[in-house]
């Protein structure tokens, strides 16, 4: 990954991987029965409901929902890795709040853009955008995840991944969200 600094992998977090495998291998017969050609995938989102119980993944698109689902599932099954979803979908007024918070933080919009958009420019509010953890599990979408259309956005954001479709493969890859997008109101920055 092209970020500054690499986070070195933690032993609870290959403990929790292992955990939560064996955990979906002990789901899958009950998941079999339940979806017979899905039963990986429904063990799985057990297994990792378990694991991330805070995990929202209403609001994302069905193409966003498909590939994340079969990204993470080949990922835990094949590769014995997890990825969790910290931030999907965004009501408008909750991204809103964010950009304001950090434009006040911040001291003004254009240094608020280098870490969040405004909601008419947020990739969460349409329902695309995944933030996942943990770094390995990034790590791991990074590598595998345009089998999937997922793709790391921004060079400062390990996290951030987006599904596209229409990328044929090549999204453009930004050093922060605000880098490519046509600002209305110069006067606002």
């Amino acid at each position: 990954m092209n970020e500054p600094r690499t986070i070195p992998p933690r032993p609870r977090d290959r403990l929790f991987a292992v955990v939560t495998l064996v955990l979906a291998v002990l789901l899958l017969p009950a998941a079999f029965v339940r979806r017979p050609g899905r039963a990986r995938e429904l063990a799985c989102r057990w297994a990792l409901r378990m694991r991330f119980p805070a995990e929202d993944l209403t609001g994302l698109t069905d193409g966003a929902m498909a590939a994340f689902t079969a990204a993470r599932t080949e990922a835990l099954w094949r590769h014995g890795q997890l990825i969790g979803l910290t931030s999907g979908y965004r009501d408008p007024l909750v991204q809103q709040r964010m950009f304001d918070e950090e434009v006040r933080r911040s001291g003004s919009p254009a240094s608020a853009r280098m870490l969040v958009l405004p909601p008419a420019e947020s990739s969460h509010v349409k329902g695309i955008a995944l933030d996942v953890r943990p770094h390995e599990g990034a790590r791991w979408l990074e590598e595998h995840g345009a089998r999937y259309d997922l793709y790391r956005m921004y060079d400062n954001e390990w996290w951030h991944f987006e599904y596209r479709s229409d990328s044929d493969g090549t999204p453009p890859r930004r050093p922060h969200p605000g880098v490519g997008y046509v600002i209305e109101n110069r006067d606002q920055i």
